[in-house]
This record gives structure tokens, sequence and C-alpha cells, in this order.
């Protein structure tokens, strides 16, 4: 298998950190839809990475579609409960550290073009979506050791992995001061060796 992403995208970060989980072998191929000579376009019509391109050359795309994927063909380490009610909370908990990461993104690209071109108010409102979303998550971690429960699972991977992405490219939010329990929960993450590995960087 190959997996076509970034060191940068969080996206990208939470299916490393599950192929890692699950002891899956795989390449890592560097590229961004950003780039002028991206061949991601070519791979995802949609332009976006992570893909995941299995060794029959199938294209999967979107990181919820991979890791969900990636989990069913393996029995080992089951991230994702079978279909119930805590099934739909981990869920849950992967739309909602991916929304951050999404809000993020965009504010951060939006800050990128020229100021002129700028929109102060959609900054905003992204900022508004990533406080509010932080808020809501720390209330509903509470004092739980891991995010739905007593056991490491996909809410993890992903809230770890929305929470690494603010440290990356918005320290100042400085969430762990402002809701500590999110910042024990990270701490106890970036000591799995999925997560050290796994550090975004430019």
């Amino acid at each position: 298998m190959k997996l076509i992403g970034s060191h940068t995208s969080p996206f990208a970060r939470k299916v490393r950190v599950v192929l890692a989980e699950k002891k899956m072998e795989y390449d890592f191929v560097i590229d961004s839809p950003w780039l002028a000579d991206s061949k991601v376009p070519n791979i995802n019509p949609l332009g976006k990475i992570p893909v995941l391109l299995l060794d029959d050359e199938t294209p999967l795309f979107d990181s919820r579609v991979i890791v969900e994927y990636i989990d069913n063909v393996t029995p080992n380490n089951k991230l994702f409960p079978a279909p119930n009610r805590e099934r739909t909370e981990v869920k849950r908990w992967e739309a909602l550290a991916d929304g951050i990461c999404d809000a993020a993104a965009t504010t951060f690209l939006e800050a990128k073009r020229p100021p002129e071109q700028q929109s102060k108010d959609w900054i905003e409102r992204q900022r508004t979506k990533v406080i509010r979303s932080l808020e809501f998550m720390a209330e509903e971690l509470g004092e739980k050791p891991f995010c739905v429960g007593t056991h490491f699972s996909m809410a993890d991977i992903g809230a770890g992995t929305a929470l690494g992405y603010l440290n990356f490219r918005f320290a100042e939010i400085n969430w762990q001061e402002t809701h500590p329990n999110l910042g024990k929960l990270y701490a106890k993450l970036m000591q799995r060796t999925s997560f050290a590995d796994t550090v975004p960087h430019d």
C-alpha cells in the first residue's frame, strides 16, 4: 500500500497513526495538492490528501473512509467498536476532531492570502468554531482517561490529531492552559510511538 500525504496534513497524520497502531506496512509518498507538479488530482478527483493506494491501485480517499477500511481489514487493536451506541460515539468524536482540523486548516490558508484579499470575518468565524469545539471536547472528556471511557479508540486518535495540529499551526490558542484535561490526554497520547513519530512539521 501507498499513502499519499504530507507531514503537515492533520488528516494524513490521523491515517499514519492508525496504520502504526494496526502495525501495517506501507510506503509514505510525500505530495501536496498545493504543489505545481502535484500528482494528487490524478489519483483523487477531489484533489485532496490523504489518499491510500491499495495494492491493486484502488484509491481510497477521505481520512474517515481510509481509517475505517484499515480497521476492518485487520483484527488486531480494533479502533472502532461493533455497530452500536458506542461506535456512534466514537464516530461523533472523530467528526468533531475533523471539524476542528477543517476550520483550522482553512483559517491558515486564508491567512496566507494577500492581506487585501483576506476575509477577517471568515477567519474569525473559523476560529470561533475551533474555540467552541475545544470547549465541547473538554466538557465531553471530563475526567475520563480516554475520550470514550476507559479504552483507547479512534476517538482519541481524532482528538489527538486535532490538538496536535493546533499546537503546530495555532500555538497562541494555548488550549492546554484553558482545558488542562485535554492537555493531559494529549500528553498521554504523545507517549505512544504512533503519535510521537508523526508530529507535524514543515
